[in-house]
């Protein structure tokens, strides 16, 4: 029989992957707490929890649990016409940790689609108003999601080129910083006084694809306070950094003001089953409630509010924010800082920054997306049995939360030994 390498050639077409450079896929059989473990039996620590979803690390066993638990019971029902406990007690527990003004939940599948149906949710409410509006604000360079609508909020380029014909309007702002915070608001004033602008989507504080790269809190809340004033919706893509990445449970947690709508995803479920949620206020719900069934919101996925994952949910935020999580998300924190003062001053770095268990580094040499030095920092650190994807050229961590301080400080000696490579 072929290996499992060999037979995935056959029949798979795997993401972000030019395959005529890169055939070769590494067979993962077996993954526990913050380790994965290949068909050889070679060891990876997960230091970024598979983009940011494992988070209790792999296999947790309460979340085992109750999803084992879910699907004895009921294991799918379909969500229009009907509901279940399960969803029910989860849309209770968000609301407990979401911010205040923050009081229906719609279900989606994943990241991508939580964003999709914000921006439909924005468009609808405004065209329900008799408000035909057709342009989005977004940051340069921000990354929402490989759909159609969250593609046109995006603005990387290396994912949306093929594509830009076919988006949706969007207007781009620099991300605020505390020296360009009036310089980006004035930006802001002209786009709102040239364009019907229906909402503004963005990722707070942090910048996930785009390199981990952090903006100002303070300038953040000043544009959303603008949008508020200019009567635009704001929309907070917590999808990578929700539940507690940041420090507090979300990111917007650091900001005065409250998004209109916020898409959660990734850790939602820890990683063990696709489902995400967009969230909004009262008020953009009450702009779907009519006597015209065409006002309602007429958009669905098969599999929304699915049982099994609401159960994953729960139990996830059942370990949010327990003892034992706190100790470790704050010992995370506390040794990301001691490591970054460490190596800031190498003489191949340009810029190390912290925020809760996020850790990123760049360096000086400058490279491509998917260019050559990226590729060679990621083989050296597989070959070294640390699963990190650099991106172009900084390298960072987020590990899961469960993430053992000698697995932390060899995560942290493979990247002074790579950046000896470089």
């Amino acid at each position: 029989m072929k290996n499992l390498s060999e037979r995935d050639k056959k029949h798979l077409w795997h993401p972000l992957t030019q395959h005529r450079l890169h055939p070769d896929m590494l067979p993962i059989v077996k993954a526990k707490g913050a380790l994965m473990f290949d068909d050889d039996g070679n060891s990876y620590i997960d230091g970024i929890a598979s983009w940011y979803t494992a988070m209790y690390g792999h296999g947790h066993p309460d979340i085992v649990r109750a999803m084992t638990e879910q699907m004895q019971t009921l294991d799918f029902v379909m969500f229009s016409g009907f509901t279940h406990p399960p969803a029910i007690e989860l849309s209770e527990r968000l609301m407990a940790i979401l911010p205040d003004n923050q009081k229906k939940i719609f279900f989606n599948d994943n990241g991508s689609t939580a964003i999709e149906a914000a921006i439909k949710m924005a468009l609808q409410y405004y065209h329900n108003k008799g408000d035909k509006r057709d342009t989005l604000i977004a940051f340069e360079n921000g990354f929402h999601g490989d759909t159609f609508g969250a593609m046109s909020a995006s603005g990387l380029s290396s994912y949306n080129g093929p594509f830009e014909d076919f988006l949706l309007k969007v207007v781009r702002i620099p991300v605020p910083q505390e020296n360009t915070m009036d310089s980006v608001l004035e930006r802001l004033e002209t786009i709102l006084e040239n364009n019907a602008c229906a909402a503004f989507v963005f990722e707070p504080l942090v910048q996930g694809a785009a390199g981990m790269k952090f903006h100002s809190a303070k300038g953040l809340d000043k544009l959303i306070a603008k949008c508020r004033t200019a009567g635009v919706l704001t929309v907070a893509d917590e999808i990578m950094t929700g539940f507690g990445k940041t420090g507090p449970n979300f990111a917007v947690n650091f900001l005065e003001q409250r998004p209109d709508i916020i898409c959660l995803s990734k850790a939602l479920t820890a990683g063990m089953f696709p489902l995400s949620i967009t969230s909004c206020s009262m008020a953009v719900y009450e702009a779907f409630l009519s006597d015209e069934v065409a006002k309602g919101f007429f958009h669905a996925h098969t599999f929304s509010a699915h049982p099994i994952g609401c159960a994953a949910a729960l139990a996830g935020l059942r370990l949010l924010n327990s003892d034992a999580i706190v100790v470790r998300r704050t010992a995370i924190e506390k040794a990301h800082k001691a490591f970054a003062t460490e190596i800031r001053t190498h003489e191949k770095i340009s810029e190390v920054r912290t925020l809760g268990v996020i850790l990123a580094i760049d360096l000086k040499e400058k490279t491509g997306r998917y260019g050559t030095l990226r590729d060679r920092l990621y083989r050296f650190f597989m070959e070294n049995g640390v699963n990190l994807r650099p991106l172009g050229n900084t390298i960072y961590t987020l590990p899961p939360y469960v993430i053992t301080d000698s697995e932390l400080q060899h995560i942290y000696d493979t990247i002074k030994k790579a950046l000896e490579i470089v």
